[in-house]
């Protein structure tokens, strides 16, 4: 059982020039935005909407989610930088304690959930061909496929870490978790960051390093795998049945599948940021999934449309 223990410490970008460097984590992004798209055309097109109105709905949804996770993350989770680093929140950038670009980092999903439902309610007021619930059920289905490359990048960043994993078989000691690159480099007197991480899995001389280490739960990566479910549960209703047709539903299904499996998946996690709730040792995430949940329980089982949709 020892396989399925390993060491995680991989290069997570490529410097371009100067502190510029392409993070894997932001290739992500691009990788699950562009796919999204593709999913959205054939859309568009099995159910014969003009393709005019999607260049306009990607925009939206790019600018909607990305704006939702980094400003959610940050009253949710690191409501200092609000004081202590401004511009970091709105730039891919940090300026504390020196300068550095970082790519997308520090983002939440429970505010690009909000700000792709804001998002969409703007959109739907300016093109009007189709109702708010109809863009709703069909943009859950290409989210849900972008939140599989996601959690894979959260994995290539050593962020979003499980906790401890004892004795279960499966197991991954992140590096560059437990160590910070200062830390690091003191520690092994290498002033390279990456050749420092590197000795540390590599020379036996940093052993003690290495066993300071433990093995935690890849809850990354149990995510990633839940929301492949997701995706094909949701384009299976789409494609398959007539619950397309049932406004709200296809919302509804999406926000109870992905929140219930983020809400169990937090059991493996550690805590996120420096202040978190912990209210009958349910944290923060979980606290802010079930919202979600119920949300998702009426407009499945619950919502009668007024009108007949368009």
């Amino acid at each position: 059982m020892h396989l399925l223990k390993f060491d995680w410490n991989p290069i997570t970008g490529i410097d371009i020039v100067g502190n510029f460097k392409l993070h894997f984590y932001s290739v992500m992004w691009i990788v699950a935005f562009i796919l999204g798209w593709y999913i959205m055309k054939r859309i568009f097109t099995k159910e014969k909407v003009s393709l005019d109105y999607l260049d306009p709905l990607f925009i939206y949804t790019v600018l909607a989610t990305m704006l939702g996770a980094r400003l959610g993350h940050v009253l949710f989770y690191q409501s200092e930088l609000i004081t202590e680093d401004f511009l970091s929140i709105i730039l891919p950038i940090r300026t504390k304690p020196s300068f550095e670009f970082t790519g997308f980092q520090g983002l939440a999903s429970h505010g690009a959930a909000i700000g792709i439902i804001i998002g969409m309610y703007l959109y739907r007021k300016k093109y009007t061909y189709k109702s708010i619930l109809w863009i709703l059920d069909r943009i859950v289905i290409p989210v849900a496929s972008g939140a599989i490359f996601i959690r894979i990048g959260n994995f290539i960043n050593s962020e979003i870490i499980g906790k401890a994993s004892g004795e279960f078989p499966l197991g991954v000691r992140f590096i560059q978790d437990q160590y910070y690159k200062s830390e690091i480099m003191q520690r092994t007197g290498i002033k390279d960051v990456q050749k420092a991480y590197n000795a540390v899995t590599e020379n036996p001389q940093f052993q003690n390093l290495l066993d300071a280490v433990p093995y935690r739960h890849p809850s990354q990566l149990y995510e990633s795998f839940c929301y492949i479910f997701v995706f094909l549960i949701l384009w299976y209703f789409y494609s398959k049945t007539a619950k397309k047709d049932q406004p709200g539903f296809l919302f509804g299904l999406f926000l109870i599948l992905l929140w219930t499996i983020r809400f169990f998946i937090e059991f493996t996690k550690e805590p996120q940021g420096d202040e978190y709730i912990n209210w009958l040792n349910l944290n923060t995430g979980q606290w802010l999934s079930i919202p979600f949940i119920l949300i998702g329980l009426y407009f499945m089982f619950m919502y009668k449309p007024k009108t007949a949709s368009k």
